[in-house]
């Protein structure tokens, strides 16, 4: 006699079971960075998964925060004493805010919300914290990313993965970076050793070796990127939100008295790999610096001009003292790539090395820190396979929470 079962399934579990058995896959990649300037939407396809990965940017926006809640993400943002409501208030509504950017763009893009399989949703970092930064022994790692997952998939209507940095973690690294992972499964490439150097409001890069071995990948925050430059123009320029092209930094002469004095930081003698943000680098330590320098009333374009000279020594110092000083080839990314007194400072110090935008690779470097989250929510559905040898604070895990549109 044969009994027949039937299996009782939640419907959701029964879509993500199907979506991970897709030979292609849609995915929206969600990044809002520290520079608070809007929330990156990137809209890929996905076949595949670990380094069989294939993805294909289809549409891609940054669509702006407006002043309003710019200001209110300040508030909170990178402060250890805040108004807790004010934090709460703003989880949900920024989890439903994104969900009305990524509707938007699905309107504009006239895709139907169904088309779409899966959202992975960053949210917006409020707070890092590694031990190594809060120091205290009492506790381990931690970083703070709002945006609520849940109301981001009722929004939508789209299954959503989120909060893909307390995965990390969990099993041992520090929240970041994640970029890592993408990097290796898209961006590697046979005989040609890489740096993929990133430069948002903290600069970190990925060593990608030519021989395609996951374990001796490489990835550490290396200091500020645009962190301080991006709050001087501000301060300076309340009109601004940042210094288009580099003009006026490079306008001006380099302190050094000054930029001796800014790269006077345990965290840059720290051991690799490390992450550290604006809770750290910001306009308090660059007014500590002054003072210990006597340099407070120096002139805008040459503060912006040593500010970009100490994110390009303290990014150049990191990939020599890890790596090695060969002439590997770069491709940049982030709101830096953007900056000619950063890169070219980065540059002159690898004088036989090539310099390329990741859009020569296929992915423009605007859109690559969303797209790489759409391949970490891939990767949580099909793939999990790949080992990076089990190295700490690089753990070889899937990342991103299931949250349900329904």
């Amino acid at each position: 006699m044969f009994i027949k079962i039937q299996l009782l399934m939640n419907p959701f579990l029964q879509r993500l079971y199907t979506i991970a058995q897709k030979p292609r896959r849609h995915i929206i990649g969600l990044m809002s960075g520290t520079s608070l300037d809007g929330l990156d939407v990137a809209l890929c396809a996905l076949s595949g998964a670990g380094a069989q990965t294939q993805v294909e940017l289809l549409h891609f926006a940054t669509v702006p925060y407006d002043a309003h809640i710019k200001a209110e993400i300040r508030k909170v943002f990178a402060k250890r004493e805040i108004d807790f409501q004010q934090l709460c208030l703003l989880h949900p509504h920024i989890g439903i805010l994104h969900g009305q950017m990524v509707n938007a763009c699905l309107e504009e893009w006239n895709i139907p919300a169904e088309e779409v399989d899966l959202v992975a949703s960053h949210g917006q970092t409020v707070y890092h914290a590694p031990k190594t930064q809060h120091g205290d022994s009492n506790y381990g790692n931690t970083t703070l990313q709002i945006g609520d997952g849940d109301h981001v998939a009722m929004t939508t209507g789209i299954i959503t993965l989120a909060d893909f940095r307390m995965r990390h973690i969990a099993a041992g690294g520090e929240g970041a970076p994640l970029a890592v992972y993408g990097d290796f499964f898209v961006f590697a490439k046979a005989g040609q050793d890489r740096i993929l150097l990133n430069m948002g409001g903290i600069s970190n890069f990925t060593y990608l070796p030519g021989d395609l071995d996951a374990s001796k990948v490489f990835t550490t925050d290396t200091g500020p990127g645009n962190t301080l430059l991006d709050a001087i123009t501000r301060k300076f320029y309340p009109q601004m939100d940042y210094d288009e092209d580099g003009k006026i930094a490079l306008s001006g002469q380099i302190n050094e008295p000054l930029l001796k004095a800014l790269k006077d930081h345990p965290f840059f003698t720290a051991p690799f790999p490390k992450t550290t943000g604006p809770e750290v680098f910001n306009l308090a330590y660059l007014q500590t610096a002054q003072e210990k320098t006597q340099t407070q009333n120096l002139g805008v374009p040459d503060l912006l001009r040593t500010l970009a000279q100490f994110s390009a020594d303290t990014i150049v110092d990191g990939i020599k003292r890890v790596i090695g000083n060969q002439a590997f080839s770069f491709y940049l990314s982030g709101g830096g790539a953007h900056n000619p007194a950063l890169t070219g400072a980065i540059q002159a110090q690898f004088p036989g090395a090539s310099f390329q935008s990741t859009d020569v690779l296929g992915i423009p470097g605007d859109a690559k820190e969303a797209v790489l989250f759409a391949i970490l929510a891939n990767e949580a559905v099909a793939g999990g396979k790949t080992s990076f040898g089990g190295r700490h604070k690089v753990p070889s895990v899937v990342m991103g929470k299931v949250c349900w549109p329904g």
